[in-house]
């Protein structure tokens, strides 16, 4: 979305004309080979284009392996502190690592260049708030978003002196702030290198989901951005969840259905909540991108959402049926366990 540069990493796309890609990571130590596979299966399920996976240990090498070797997920793997655990990730056949500026030394990083250049391997640039040398504060006047974004550029330009540019980069912090400012530092002096894009820590549940999706949005807004994560303490599944949903709301993609519902008010004539929960069970069949209104009243039916494929309004007698604002019926509440699994269909 961002950059006009791309990226090939076992066939997935990053940047040039690619959609903006939605990322998680696997929650699991290597060593648990089953659990690691099982999650990477329901992550390929809710749509996870690819996972980072934390190397940590010489001794999960061989774990790594297995794993690339039994998933399709594409799969990232995280390097912080020894070059080596970078060089045994590519050996072990990742062709993409994530390194942390700050936490390698720069005098070892020539090996690493040198294999990622030999395998065909993308590095990550992931700076967070950890990376920030006192010298890069220094530097910054103590602007964390600026030092941020040095952490990045001394990185990017020292692999970039070594002839290495397949490059992702990433400054992430826990301050939606701090983060928005740092990346549009980025994207204006490296245009042309796509860029990951989320919070480093999000935190739980809809606190999480709000940071997270401030972050994202305001960056995507201003076009910044090729491939995300929303960094939740939650399943790696509804980190790609919420992901998408995001890039649904600001119509960049279309994976599953719009599910459009008002509010409610003192005029609703039918109860919504219960609606909604009746219609998310029969949407799952539904193509991607559909759009389902589930309205309280005649007021927010078929006028405010005649945009959609298929409508369900509140009435005085019950609720009336809508396909692209055309009424199809208006019928009893008790009838519409059996009439909507019918009703919402692609006929």
């Amino acid at each position: 979305m961002n950059s006009k540069r791309q990226v090939n990493i076992n066939g997935l796309t990053i940047g040039g004309d690619s959609p903006v890609r939605v990322e998680s990571m696997l929650k699991i130590s290597l060593d648990k080979r089953e659990e690691c596979l099982a999650q990477c299966e329901r992550l390929i399920d809710s749509g996870c284009e690819m996972a980072r996976a934390a190397l940590p240990d010489k001794k999960f090498a061989d774990d790594l392996k297995h794993l690339i070797n039994h998933t399709k997920l594409t799969i990232m793997a995280d390097i912080h502190f020894d070059p080596a655990l970078a060089i045994l990730a590519m050996e072990a056949g990742v062709r993409a690592i994530r390194i942390n500026p700050g936490n390698m030394p720069l005098n070892k990083l020539n090996d690493v260049i040198s294999c990622a250049k030999n395998l065909g391997v993308v590095i990550r640039i992931g700076a967070n708030g950890g990376s920030i040398s006192q010298a890069q504060l220094e530097q910054a006047q103590g602007d964390r978003a600026q030092a941020l974004f040095l952490a990045v550029r001394e990185q990017a330009e020292l692999l970039l002196a070594q002839g290495f540019d397949d490059l992702i980069l990433s400054a992430k912090s826990s301050s939606v702030n701090e983060c928005v400012q740092a990346n549009m530092l980025i994207a204006k002096s490296y245009p042309d290198f796509p860029m990951h894009i989320g919070l480093t820590e999000a935190g739980p549940g809809d606190g999480g989901i709000v940071k997270g999706t401030a972050c994202i949005s305001a960056l995507l807004s201003m076009k910044i951005g090729d491939t995300l994560r929303v960094s939740l303490t939650d399943q790696p599944e509804r980190e790609v969840k919420v992901g998408y949903e995001i890039l649904k709301a600001l119509e960049l993609r279309t994976r599953g259905v719009n599910l459009i519902s008002c509010p409610t008010c003192g005029r609703r004539r039918a109860d919504v909540m219960n609606l909604v929960k009746i219609v998310e069970p029969l949407l799952k069949n539904l193509p991607d991108g559909t759009s389902v209104a589930v309205m309280g009243c005649e007021v927010n039916g078929p006028k405010e959402a005649r945009h959609a494929q298929f409508g369900i309004a509140g009435t005085p007698g019950g609720a009336l049926l809508f396909r692209e604002g055309k009424s199809v019926g208006e019928y009893n509440f008790n009838e519409l366990d059996k009439i909507l699994p019918e009703f919402l269909t692609m006929k």
